[in-house]
């Protein structure tokens, strides 16, 4: 029999290059890594990326990937077995930058990003932040990383720089160099300040050159980047015997293969939401290990959370329950909750899933209240914080066993009303038509009697029957005056849903030839909202007014807001 080795702790932090490149690290490229290889088309097109970074937003954090170090946590000295390239990289931008601003200080600052400085008095002489393998320790030294390298890098020959990685800095210097020759001082100061504070990293260490690896394998081994899911798979598998490993490396392998790696990765936020009931403080690399695997450890936290949630989620994306109308039911209503935009609600319904998912009874009831709590946080407008709150509170009390009983699912009088005001109120923003598409998607559906009616989102938008910009000599003009085409032209009883296509045809065309457009083959319309439109002679002040006070009467009755 083999004995397992034991596995040794991974670290995973958020970094900036302020802290990077400092005291707490020393890099180094181990002789058995392969040499620097970027090409001029990724050093610039970093450069390139950071600019666009720059110009979008002067707080937006800039994320640069992962990499992955062997390191003691008592040393600074960290082999590089992940991320070489952006390490060099980086070196190289900070060294051109160094080289080329005017102001002195601005220049000492950057070298120290560069190359640790010397402490005369404790006689410790100055030591580069990164160093390459033995080949080209010299070589980048002399040219990239000592006092105004760069300037001489660029004029340098074949027969100088001899193998293929000093060949690859020396280009990338100069391609750098060319890049920001025309920059101002002012934009090069604010390309550094950038780099020094918003260029962002993701460290993983480990002190074990082993364990390195299986992070390393696991990235590489796809091509992919790296997640925090793929850090929590290293730590859970490692923490489970040789002889049970590789069965678990399957299952968990098979999970994220049904779910797809995107989606896989968002599970671990809703678990870590369901199992805490309370908002995140820091990132999931933080926290997870903190609050979950800390609790569930090796087969438990594949058997009894990971696995079960999985399944859960494979669910409530298919939508395919079987067996009966009220198996029907269930799946109309995680149809009808996919349809808003927003994820917040998923942790609730996965705890439902998980926790009910053989008592439809259940399940009918249960996602019929979240979609009531759900859709009146939509039309009040709740900010995300406001919503998840919401949700938390509601997962303690399920928790608690509280069920179909709990109070959290319930909307008090006030919330009724604001609810209430919000419908009547211009509904429609060119901002963003989220609102409207699910309050009238959601009108579509009761007036369709068919709960379960399924919508390709790509191929819908929202029409004014009313146009929002009328032409002159339009029977609009004549229908409505100037402060009643104010009062109704965002108000829901003056939208409908159409086909996208239908849409740019529609226009602002008067009345009469608008309700042909709508039409589909045969003159029906594909939405029951839409063709009630269609038994209209006129649209005037009174017909929307009507038919706004009966959308909003239907909507009261459904969701109980009276």
């Amino acid at each position: 029999m083999g004995t397992t080795v034991p596995l040794q702790p991974i670290a995973a932090v958020e970094i900036n290059l302020d802290k990077l490149f400092t005291d707490e690290y020393e890099f180094v490229i181990p002789e058995y890594q392969r040499p620097y290889t970027w090409g001029v088309e990724h050093a610039v097109q970093l450069l390139v990326d950071l600019q666009e970074a720059l110009e979008r937003d002067l707080d937006e954090p800039y994320f640069l990937g992962s990499i992955v170090l062997v390191k003691d946590a008592q040393s600074p000295r960290a082999e590089v077995i992940d991320g070489q390239q952006r390490l060099v990289t980086l070196t190289l931008l900070l060294a051109v930058l160094r080289d080329i601003v005017e102001d002195p200080s601005l220049r000492k600052d950057i070298h120290e990003r560069v190359e640790k400085p010397a402490v005369e008095w404790e006689e410790k002489p100055a030591k580069p932040r990164l160093t390459l393998r033995r080949r080209d320790i010299e070589f980048f030294y002399q040219y990239v990383q000592k006092s105004d390298a760069t300037e001489d890098v660029v004029r340098l020959s074949n027969n100088l720089a001899v193998t293929e990685s000093q060949r690859a800095i020396r280009d990338n210097v100069k391609a750098l160099r060319e890049q920001l020759f025309d920059w101002t001082r002012n934009d090069l100061a604010n390309l550094y300040k950038m780099l020094r504070d918003r260029t962002m990293l993701v460290v993983v260490s480990t002190p074990d050159l082993n364990s390195a690896y299986r992070i390393f394998n696991v990235m590489n081994a796809r091509g992919l980047p790296l997640l925090p899911s793929d850090i929590f798979k290293s730590q859970v598998i490692g923490e489970i015997s040789e002889s049970s490993r590789r069965e678990y490396a399957d299952r968990w392998e098979n999970l994220e293969q049904e779910l797809g790696r995107e989606e896989f990765g968002t599970l671990f936020v809703y678990i870590r939401a369901i199992l805490t009931q309370a908002h995140a403080t820091r990132n999931l690399l933080s926290e997870f290990p903190e609050q979950i695997l800390s609790k569930w450890q090796g087969e438990a936290f594949i058997d009894e959370v990971l696995e079960p949630y999985a399944q859960a989620d494979v669910r409530l994306r298919a939508q395919d329950f079987h067996g009966g109308p009220l198996w029907e039911s269930v799946n109309n209503w995680l149809k009808r909750l996919s349809q808003l935009n927003n994820n917040d609600w998923r942790p609730v319904a996965l705890w439902a899933l998980k926790e009910h998912g053989d008592d439809p009874k259940f399940l009918k009831e249960f996602f019929e209240k979240l979609e009531r709590l759900a859709a009146s946080m939509l039309v009040r407008r709740l900010n995300r914080n406001v919503r998840l709150t919401r949700y938390m509170a509601l997962l303690k009390q399920l928790i608690a066993g509280h069920g179909l009983r709990s109070t959290e699912f319930g909307l008090s009088e006030d919330e009724k009303k604001a609810t209430r005001e919000q419908l009547d109120s211009e509904i429609y923003s060119s901002s963003s038509t989220a609102l409207p598409k699910y309050v009238l998607l959601r009108l579509d559906s009761i007036l369709a009697d068919d709960p379960g009616v399924s919508y390709d989102h790509k191929t819908i938008s929202i029409e004014h029957v009313l146009p929002q910009n009328p032409k002159e000599g339009s029977q609009w003009l004549e229908w409505f005056s100037d402060g009643e085409r104010a009062w109704w032209t965002h108000r829901l009883g003056n939208l409908v849903l159409l086909n996208k296509s239908k849409n740019s045809r529609a226009r602002n065309y008067d009345f009469d030839y608008k309700k042909k457009s709508y039409f589909l083959k045969n003159g029906v319309s594909v939405f029951a909202l839409t063709t009630g439109v269609l038994q209209e002679t006129k649209w005037t002040p009174n017909v929307v007014m009507r038919r706004h006070i009966e959308l909003i009467g239907l909507l009261e009755d459904t969701w109980k807001l009276r």
